[in-house]
């Protein structure tokens, strides 16, 4: 987890690791109005850039609301955006993660001077590593990357645009409550999954229904759970392919992979390509299929302690993203 906080900057992304920008639409952008019967989604990798014009985008969209959980925000556009965006008349309320004030008191000192609504999180939870915005209570932003402006260059990381109705709601009550420091026991809407609630049984079901493939993307794999579900699976004979930061540091998780049939690349920093993505995809292109992606990393601590969202869809638009750029991450990592 403090790895997050500690990594490496400013150094050049490896070879074989390719940028890929929208490759589905955003939703807040271009996509026809939803209904409670017609909820869109769509799906991002960060740019490997020095700026997320994306994300701004969608901070920008925000006219009478918007609300941020955020695990780091050192980013001086988005925190100038989201000034912005209360001056222009919006509701802004920001939930920063408490015991990382190292990395998040410059964006919330600079908030709170400008107006903006802005707390520290709960002491119930290790941390709050949630990466979410909601503009306008009608679409959210799932992330599995922070807002750290100097990790942008380097980072995998994806994002996830979500306009279900109940989705949304379910984001904006656990929201509120997080804000206030109110005890919830958070709802999955249709869509999604909760630590410290309900994100290894959630995980465990997407990792269970592989039938022919399953792509793991982690910056972290340590809980032994998920990772015996990822054995079983591989050990069953579909085709299991991980990609991990620092596989060293998993040695023991990663053996028994490996001895169950499937495949471990990674990176490390030294590489200067940094894989703070946490996203499965399983049967990718089957009737079958499932795409996760969200801020929790497969530990204990992040499934069980921290407040984290992430996300799971059939979408065909989002798997495309995520696979995509997990083939090219596979394709470049070394094996482990």
């Amino acid at each position: 987890m403090l790895r997050i906080s500690m990594r490496r900057a400013g150094i050049a992304v490896v070879a074989g690791a390719a940028a890929f920008g929208t490759a589905a639409l955003p939703a807040h952008a271009s996509a026809p109005a939803a209904t409670a019967a017609s909820p869109t989604y769509s799906a991002f990798a960060f740019a490997l850039g020095s700026s997320e014009p994306t994300i701004y985008s969608f901070i920008n969209s925000a006219t009478t609301s918007l609300n941020m959980t955020m695990y780091e925000l050192n980013d001086t556009t988005a925190v100038n955006d989201l000034i912005a965006r209360e001056k222009a008349g919006a509701t802004v309320r920001v939930i920063l993660d408490q015991a990382n004030k190292s990395t998040n008191q410059t964006a919330y000192n600079a908030l709170k001077a400008a107006g903006v609504g802005v707390v520290w999180s709960s002491t119930s939870f290790t941390y709050t590593h949630q990466k979410t915005i909601t503009v306008n209570n009608d679409e959210s932003l799932v992330l599995t990357g922070n807002l750290t402006s100097e990790y942008y260059p380097t980072s995998r990381d994806y994002g996830v645009f979500d306009n279900d109705a109940n989705d949304v709601a379910a984001i904006v009550k656990v929201f509120n409550d997080d804000y206030t420091h109110t005890s919830i026991t958070p709802g999955d809407g249709d869509n999604l999954l909760w630590s410290p609630t309900t994100a290894q049984n959630r995980l465990l079901s997407v990792i269970n229904g592989a039938t022919k493939t399953l792509d793991v993307e982690e910056e972290e794999f340590s809980d032994s759970a998920v990772v015996d579900a990822i054995v079983a699976r591989a050990k069953a004979g579909v085709d299991v392919r991980v990609v991990l930061e620092t596989p060293s540091d998993y040695s023991s998780e990663v053996k028994e992979v490996e001895s169950a049939g499937g495949t471990v690349v990674g990176y490390s920093s030294s590489t200067g390509f940094y894989i703070h993505a946490k996203a499965i995809v399983a049967d990718y292109g089957l009737p079958t299929q499932e795409v996760e992606a969200g801020s929790m990393n497969i530990t204990s601590n992040s499934l069980k302690d921290n407040r984290e969202l992430g996300i799971i869809l059939s979408d065909s638009g989002v798997a495309s993203v995520i696979e995509t750029a997990f083939n090219s991450d596979y394709a470049g990592g070394t094996k482990a």
